[in-house]
């Protein structure tokens, strides 16, 4: 399998090529944007693995080629254009870039007419599972309980709630109907509604990314936690995605297709 990385001199960029490295895969093209002080640099060298000939390019189209797959953690209005060149390449796209706007949904849309796409706020394979015990146990639980969910990143994270949050809530509302979501209170707020689910966020120091679901309940609670202590899980569950996709037909997928793949109960590979 031949990948390019988009977002290639950013923290998460450099952690795939890092884990590219080590699963063998061979890194045929790099992407920065126009403004990157990276341009023109070894993405090697910025990695931390010594020079491997590749250069970090604005050029979308020269740094695709050759790719069956590109993995992107960028941003979402690098995602556009992104997309659509991915898409008219015939390369298949993982995406964790996050924060994402009506206009890089769109593009992901239109590209997924044509290629594999998967886009997922987490590639991380535990956070996956996470959402997965959340949605049985907002199920199981039923209305008696409130739910909160707390997330915990860095200081130099640009959005928030964080966009895995933003999904948890989303499972929990594929088994809970009718909840409504709140990202913060402040002042006379009253009572807590029945309804509401609180998605919060904290933001310091170096923290990779911390969620826990609170499901709270009369007399008991339950906690389910994920904590994230290196950038690399999210490189190596970007890569299994990679994998997942390269050769599925044209379509959006998500982790799930994935991991379900991989234990035997369809997914991607069997799209």
């Amino acid at each position: 399998m031949r990948i390019a990385i988009a977002g290639a001199a950013g923290r998460m960029g450099q952690a795939v090529l890092r884990a590219a490295r080590e699963e063998g895969l061979e890194v045929v093209g790099a992407i920065e944007h126009a403004a990157s002080t990276s341009l023109g640099r070894d993405i090697g060298e910025i990695a931390g693995v010594g020079s491997i000939g590749i250069m970090a390019s604005a050029d979308i189209g020269s740094a695709l080629l050759g790719a069956d797959v590109v993995i992107d953690f960028s941003r979402p209005e690098a995602l556009r254009s992104l997309a659509a060149v991915a898409a008219r390449a015939g390369v298949a796209i993982v995406s964790g870039t996050t924060g994402l706007d009506a206009a890089a949904e769109r593009a992901l849309d239109d590209a997924a007419a044509k290629v594999a796409v998967l886009w997922a706020p987490n590639t991380s394979v535990g956070v996956f599972v996470l959402a997965e015990l959340a949605k049985q146990a907002a199920r199981l639980l039923g209305h008696g309980f409130d739910i909160e969910i707390v997330e915990t990143h860095h200081r130099a994270k640009v959005d928030a709630p964080s966009g895995t949050a933003a999904r948890l809530a989303d499972a929990i509302g594929e088994a809970r109907a009718g909840l409504t979501r709140t990202t913060g209170r402040d002042g006379q707020v009253g009572a807590r509604k029945a309804e509401e689910i609180g998605v919060l966020a904290m933001r310091g120091g170096d923290v990779v990314g911390d969620h826990s679901v609170h499901f709270l309940g009369a007399g008991e609670r339950i906690e389910l936690t994920h904590r994230a202590t290196s950038r690399d899980l999210f490189a190596r569950g970007a890569i299994r995605a990679a994998r997942g996709i390269v050769g599925a037909a044209p379509g959006r997928y998500t982790m799930k297709d994935v991991v379900g793949a991989a234990a035997g109960n369809g997914g991607a590979g069997s799209a």
